[in-house]
């Protein structure tokens, strides 16, 4: 009895599918990959900053993920009232000789001159948890926002997180001189700080 030959398979066009499949795959694969967070001093102040001890707000994160400004231990909810009051003292005057006549601060000759030469920096232990430096970060910000839209309310009866949300709209001219203004005032001076891609993450 005669066997029926055994047909071929043409496997040809299986290496190109399986070779578009490959670069489908590539293309449209995301990698997550953890950079971490850099922080620098904005180079929103022209001026020379007057790195004067009372001008400038240490902000310190050891191994314990304890937060301490100086040598004192506060809570991270206790970070932004203390941020806001050192930006805000205006106990001096800028470099240009100008003093700051919207600042409400205490004006305590052991803290900042000026909103302009307040910096403030942020320092983690490597070992620290990089969600604690996140949180004091967010705090910060936090600060710098609300002296913001206070003095932006003052100005143009429009906060200024309003003002950014309107420029993003409208890229009105007008609009972005106001945001440039309250920026002026209070510049984000956060002194420069690196995260270690060893820190922690607890």
């Amino acid at each position: 009895m005669k066997r029926k030959p055994i047909s071929e398979i043409n496997a040809g066009s299986m290496a190109d599918i399986a070779f578009l499949l490959l670069i489908f795959f590539l293309v449209t694969t995301t990698l997550d990959v953890d950079q971490g967070i850099f922080s620098r001093i904005a180079q929103e102040n022209p001026n020379p900053l007057d790195t004067h001890k009372r001008n400038v707000f240490d902000i310190s994160i050891n191994r314990n993920n304890e937060i301490l400004v100086g040598d004192t231990e506060i809570t991270v909810d206790e970070l932004s009232q203390l941020a806001q009051d050192f930006i805000d003292n205006g106990a001096g005057k800028d470099a240009t000789g100008n003093s700051c006549d919207w600042c409400k601060g205490k004006k305590l000759s052991t803290s900042s001159d000026h909103p302009t030469k307040a910096i403030i920096t942020i320092e983690a232990d490597r070992e620290a948890s990089y969600e604690t430096y996140v949180s004091v970060l967010d705090k910060v910000h936090l600060a710098y926002n609300t002296l913001r839209n206070r003095l932006s309310m003052q100005l143009y009866n429009k906060s200024f997180t309003a003002l950014e949300t309107a420029y993003k709209k409208t890229h009105s001219n007008s609009t972005f001189e106001k945001i440039e203004l309250i920026k002026s005032k209070y510049p984000l001076l956060i002194g420069n700080i690196e995260l270690e891609s060893t820190m922690a993450k607890k």
